[in-house]
């Protein structure tokens, strides 16, 4: 329980709350409504994105034995719920929590945090994460890799 503690608030926590109130307090932020149906969309975008954080954080403890951070990989490969459509779920959700925050804010400085934070993830997996993974876990991710895209979700759910 204490590495998934220290995991969420270095990692999420730090991504989703601190990082955002910074941005917005160095841009001198002020809150302008935007419209009703522009929050409606953000409280979706943030409800969908806590519940997958949860689901995927629940399966990378039960199934994987870990959490998402470096220091406590899992020591095994979670390929069960979104991993048997898509190999990075948890980048998913926490992209849908920063493009609502962005919309329920109105803030265009989020939106683009939500850009650069997609941009750094979609360099540092292919060059760093999925090479650890490779070295972890062998074939298995290998022929994972190969069938379950990295951003864009299967239509049909991967079979092992």
């Amino acid at each position: 329980m204490k590495e998934w503690i220290k995991a969420i608030v270095i990692l999420p926590f730090n991504v989703l709350v601190i990082i955002p109130a910074l941005i917005l307090y160095f841009s001198n932020y002020k809150y302008s409504f935007n419209g009703f149906i522009p929050v409606v969309i953000g409280i979706l975008f943030l409800i969908f994105g806590l519940t997958f954080a949860i689901w995927t954080m629940r399966l990378f403890n039960n199934i994987g034995k870990g959490t998402a951070a470096p220091w406590a990989p899992p020591k095994f490969l979670v390929a069960e719920g979104p991993y048997k459509y898509v190999r990075n779920p948890m980048i998913t959700a926490v992209l849908s929590i920063l493009l609502a925050e962005s919309l329920i804010l109105n803030s265009f400085a989020i939106l683009c945090w939500f850009g650069g934070f997609f941009i750094l993830n979609a360099i540092y997996f292919p060059l760093f994460e999925e090479r650890q993974l490779k070295e972890r876990f062998g074939d298995e991710y290998v022929e994972y890799m190969r069938k379950v895209p990295r951003w864009i979700p299967r239509l049909k759910a991967w079979k092992k």
